[in-house]
């Protein structure tokens, strides 16, 4: 459903122009893509929230991210690639707020059904191994293959960046670990996170040290995010973050904004044009950040009303409310 909606509001402008929306294979990519950002926020709010609040989330995202994106676009020139990879900060900070807005005290004692079994963790890991492989192709699909070949630039230097978040955030699990052994929940989200934050700095990054460097750095702060953030979000800005969000795709794709920032600078003779452009980039993030906040707490003031029949504590994070399993099935 959000894809559909953004393939009719990232029509609006062809269809205003030429009285028909023009679908193609990269409209269609870019509409995927604006579905992600409501991936992104439903991954902060899960469990906590029924069929009928994922769909107001999602329909409401993807507008404000649509709208996000053309005033980038409008206002201060954004590149297309650059413009979608906000992407991950806007979901990040529309999902923060939205489940601040929707904080349940049970939260600070640990929901009753919120925990993970072998199971459970195996498929998590498949679908991280497969967001891992594909990771490549999501980050230079808008990149414009010129002569200089920056689409397999793009490819190699995702490729680079996680493979170095891999292994670094393998290596930080099992520092930080008392008895020195890998923790899978680790490795879910923070192998992913070198990708994040190089497709956010993709446009400026030239060299393949820059792509691992980035990776590394991404993958230290979202494991050691993942370890100790989680909790100390909830029990100091009352933000329960069910799949740890903010560290696997907020911190890296802020380091990979403040990456691009410096690849930039460092690529930039002139002092002025210097000052031009990181004036232009916080414009940038201030624009993202001020439109994710805003959607997010007319989104949570919408779906925190109680006609929308919200579960109860002891229901959250219990699939038997909305699924039917045969095999739990009570026979007569």
């Amino acid at each position: 459903m959000a894809t559909q909606l953004a393939v009719i509001l990232n029509g609006i402008e062809s269809w205003y122009y030429s009285g028909k929306i023009i679908i193609d294979l990269k409209s269609i990519v870019v509409d995927e893509m604006c579905a992600v950002s409501a991936l992104i926020s439903i991954g902060i709010v899960m469990g906590k929230t029924n069929p009928v609040h994922l769909i107001l989330i999602a329909m409401l995202e993807v507008s404000g991210f649509v709208l996000n994106k053309w005033l980038l676009r409008t206002l201060l020139r954004v590149q297309l690639p650059n413009s979608i990879m906000q992407l991950h900060i806007f979901g990040t900070l529309f999902g923060l707020v939205l489940t601040w807005m929707l904080y349940r005290t049970e939260s600070e004692r640990q929901f009753e059904k919120e925990k993970s079994d072998c199971k459970m963790g195996l498929f998590s890991m498949l679908g991280s191994i497969c967001l891992w492989i594909f990771w490549p192709s999501f980050n230079s699909a808008l990149v414009k293959d010129g002569a200089l070949g920056r689409k397999l630039q793009a490819v190699c230097s995702t490729y680079l960046a996680l493979a170095v978040s891999a292994v670094t955030a393998a290596a930080v699990s099992v520092l930080s670990s008392p008895r020195g052994k890998l923790n899978l929940i680790h490795m879910q989200s923070c192998i992913l996170a070198g990708g994040v934050a190089v497709g956010v700095s993709m446009t400026a990054v030239r060299q393949p040290w820059e792509a691992m460097a980035i990776g590394f750095t991404a993958a230290i702060v979202s494991t050691i995010g993942v370890r100790y953030l989680k909790i100390h979000m909830l029990l100091a800005f009352q933000c329960h973050d069910t799949c740890a969000v903010l560290s696997t795709h907020g911190l890296p794709s802020l380091l990979g904004w403040v990456a691009h920032l410096l690849l930039q600078l460092k690529d930039c003779a002139d002092h002025t044009m210097a000052i031009r452009f990181t004036v232009f980039h916080i414009c940038t993030l201030l624009l993202t950040i001020a439109l994710s906040l805003s959607m997010g707490i007319i989104t949570g003031l919408l779906v925190k009303s109680n006609f929308w029949r919200p579960p109860q504590d002891k229901k959250c994070f219990d699939d038997q409310a909305y699924w039917e399993f045969p095999h739990l099935a009570v026979r007569k």
